[in-house]
């Protein structure tokens, strides 16, 4: 497991957005762009594939622990970071989602009602005829009878 997948492994389990990251590497003094940290997130394979070096996660593990605990001065709670970051996330996928699949809403946000069903008259149905009758399968196992 090399420098990248622990990177990502955090990215992930954070939630964590580049620009967070940024801010992150900010608070100790370590300036990254957001191109360079999606180069560490890329495919192995990609020609832009950076590999994360030990300064970079250094940097990062440092910051995290500042953006978690806070300093001596002013201590924090590391949950209300971590919950503070997954309201954030949720009100961002809102912003990019702002209606759920499927459902389609007015604009007092219920559904519009169906429209009536008028009675239709019956058609006559005709019994179609049985075309394949007697079939025996044999798939699987043979069973001993």
């Amino acid at each position: 497991m090399n420098n990248n997948d622990i990177f990502k492994k955090l990215r992930v389990a954070l939630q964590l957005r580049d620009d967070q990251i940024v801010d992150i590497l900010e608070l100790v003094d370590f300036r990254i762009s957001k191109g360079e940290i999606g180069n560490f997130f890329r495919n192995p394979d990609h020609p832009k594939f950076v590999e994360c070096g030990d300064q970079v996660l250094r940097n990062f593990l440092n910051g995290l622990v500042i953006h978690l605990r806070g300093t001596k001065e002013s201590p924090k709670n590391a949950m209300d970071s971590i919950a503070q970051n997954k309201a954030q996330v949720k009100s961002a996928e809102k912003q990019r989602f702002p209606k759920s699949i499927g459902t389609k809403t007015g604009a007092s946000g219920t559904k519009p009602k169906p429209a009536a069903h008028k009675p239709t008259a019956k058609k006559p149905t005709t019994k179609k005829p049985e075309i394949v009758e007697n079939v025996k399968f044999k798939n699987g196992k043979n069973k001993k009878s």
